[in-house]
């Protein structure tokens, strides 16, 4: 048994990798550990021995796989919970082997995250040398030919992504305190993600933008999509968390989800009734985690079997973000949408409880 809380994806799929470069016999891009067929095979599934890893419409996955085949970066756009994330690992685990080499953005990102650092030690004690540098993820992937990933781009500050551009466009990383650079191995690219919704947010520059090719990921289509997706991620995560077996009822789940997409629509499913929408993105993530948050409580402190009660004070903590409005938005939606649904009723009582 591992005591790895969770596996990356290029150890938690190695038996279907291999299943996947044994039996590819397609051109594949240098570099490549798999041919850009059997990557989106990997990631969609075959409906036999590979399970789907994103679920979605086909022809995105084959533009991004394509992109990351030319010498075009890949950004993934998209509001928060649009599986941005959990897409640039599986692209990176299935292209390259490996999906550690990651930056991850946030307002206090310095530049050496993208280019390079130093050992002050060994700099004050040996002057400037290779031994001194400390490489970034980015500059590993040139040297080894691999994928490197920049999760939330847009939360760095405008001088550090704009690092890039060089890295980008010339594929070449200069070290002039070396009077040196790296160049890109065959198999080097970049797959970035980043949202255009949240709060603190920097816009990219139009230099930088043009060294990527933008793929924006959509929520989900229909309500019964996203209930497949919830239902599939909950499954795995209970086993990665080595959670009791649990009853989960699709009742539950679509209620959750039927929640979620009626506030984030602003409109109830019939069409009927307009819904006032609360300050926070409502997304699908959010969705599998007051799933699996109810799971536990159920496995844990009640009979095995989701009920309403478990999943009641974490989807009214998912949706009341602000204090204020949202509880308003809240128990607006509560009394005058969920207490109508005659089927709905110990929903409407476990959420007013648990208000």
């Amino acid at each position: 048994m591992t005591t790895v809380l969770r596996a990356h994806a290029e150890d938690q799929y190695a038996e279907e990798l291999a299943v996947l470069a044994k039996d590819d016999d397609r051109a594949r891009p240098p570099g490549w550990k798999l041919s850009p067929w059997a990557v989106t095979t990997y990631i969609l599934g075959d409906g036999d021995r590979i399970t789907p890893k994103y679920i979605g419409p086909r022809r995105i996955v084959e533009v991004a796989v394509a992109t990351l085949a030319t010498d075009r970066a890949l950004l993934l756009l998209g509001v928060p919970g649009t599986a941005k994330t959990w897409l640039s690992e599986h692209l990176a685990a299935a292209v390259s082997g490996d999906s550690t080499l990651l930056v991850q953005g946030t307002a206090g990102t310095a530049e050496e995250a993208i280019r390079y650092g130093w050992n002050y030690a060994r700099l004050l004690a040996e002057g400037p040398s290779r031994d001194a540098l400390t490489p970034s993820p980015v500059m590993r992937a040139m040297a080894e030919g691999r994928i490197a990933r920049v999760e939330e781009l847009t939360r760095m500050p405008s001088d550090v992504q704009d690092a890039l551009i060089t890295v980008l466009s010339e594929k070449t990383l200069p070290i002039p305190e070396l009077n040196e650079e790296v160049q890109a191995a065959r198999g080097f690219n970049v797959i970035a993600t980043a949202n255009d919704r949240d709060r603190g947010v920097n816009d990219l520059s139009s230099a930088l933008r043009r060294r990527f090719n933008t793929v924006v990921l959509p929520v989900p289509a229909t309500a019964e999509e996203e209930v497949d997706i919830v239902s599939r991620r909950v499954e795995q995560l209970g086993r990665s968390l080595e959670l009791p077996e649990t009853l989960t009822g699709l009742e539950e789940i679509r209620r959750v989800v039927t929640v979620f997409r009626e506030l984030r629509t602003g409109v109830t499913e019939d069409g009927r009734t307009k819904v006032k929408s609360p300050s926070g993105t409502l997304s699908t993530a959010e969705a599998i985690s007051v799933i699996t948050n109810g799971i536990a409580l159920a496995a844990h402190f009640g009979d095995g079997v989701l009920r309403p009660s478990d999943v009641a004070a974490g989807i009214a903590g998912a949706v009341v973000q602000d204090p204020v409005s949202d509880r308003v938005v809240w128990r607006e939606y509560l009394e005058t949408v969920v207490r109508e649904r005659q089927d709905w009723r110990d929903f409407y009582r476990a959420c007013r409880d648990a208000g």
